[in-house]
């Protein structure tokens, strides 16, 4: 007959072991969820030149003293006055958002798109508290050439919703402008991977929704319906938490990618008739 001792000591050392192996497991999960929230490229398949139009390439520093880089599209005769500080998606870097520039640019609009840290010609190493310090770095260089904080508007594209939604919180703007933006990366990851405990396991947050709420300058939300990978209803609850009157929706065509594209002159007259209400 075996000890009342040895019969308890193995069960618990087996607990011990499955408890340590789940953790790992968790811990491993929740690193490649974090991962995927970044998907940078340092590979420029453009140059800010492209579209034949006025622009300088730029470098300046976050205050953790990170070099980054910019590109600049002064606006035309048609300007609004207005500049809008471009905050892109998690993939690619700024040469991908020229069709995005031109269309803002068209809306009579300066445009500032800025690379975060380890994206494009930017470097270091992307973390939410990164991107975070990268927009204001680019909000100061927009008030070191002169503008004022009362024409500068945050636009969020994607996961930028979540860079521009935290500059609000941080910086005066004019306006803020979502697209296709999400509630929170929790959110969206507790929708893709349902079977496991993503909420607890992120370390990357981007809490739009809670920030809208505490949001008071005008907000313009542009979103589609056939977004397969931020769902509309995110779109939805996002324009109910902003508690100002000001607020505004335009229903895109497309998918999540091609959405701006697709809808270029409808999301270019959305942009412009936001501005004009801002005036």
């Amino acid at each position: 007959m075996q000890s009342p001792g040895r019969v308890s000591v193995r069960p618990t050392r087996l607990a011990v072991l499955l408890a340590i192996g789940l953790a790992g497991f968790l811990a491993v999960a929740g690193c490649a969820a974090n991962r995927m929230v970044f998907q940078p490229s340092t590979v420029m398949e453009g140059s800010a030149s492209d579209l034949k139009r006025p622009c300088e390439d730029v470098f300046f520093k976050a205050s953790d003293g990170t070099r980054l880089n910019g590109w600049f599209y002064p606006a035309g005769t048609n300007s609004t006055g207005f500049v809008v500080l471009l905050c892109h998606g998690n993939a690619g870097n700024i040469s991908h958002r020229l069709p995005l520039i031109d269309i803002l640019a068209k809306a009579g609009v300066n445009v500032f798109a800025f690379d975060y840290r380890g994206y494009g010609r930017s470097a270091g190493k992307p973390s939410e508290k990164g991107v975070y310090l990268d927009a204001q770095a680019a909000w100061d260089w927009l008030r070191s050439r002169g503008f004022s904080e009362t024409n500068i508007i945050a636009l969020g594209e994607s996961l930028g919703g979540g860079v521009a939604c935290e500059l609000v919180t941080r910086k005066p703007l004019a306006g803020l402008i979502l697209q296709s933006t999400f509630t929170s990366v929790p959110d969206v990851a507790a929708e893709m991977i349902s079977w496991l405990p993503v909420r607890l396991l992120l370390t990357t947050r981007f809490n739009n929704q809670d920030k809208l709420k505490h949001i008071q300058i005008p907000v313009l939300i542009l979103h589609g319906r056939k977004d397969t990978i931020i769902p509309f209803a995110h779109a939805e609850k996002n324009f109910a938490a902003i508690p100002t009157r000001a607020k505004y929706f335009a229903e895109l065509d497309g998918d999540h990618n091609d959405a701006s594209v697709i809808s270029a002159e409808k999301y270019q007259r959305a942009v412009a008739e936001f501005l004009a209400k801002l005036n």
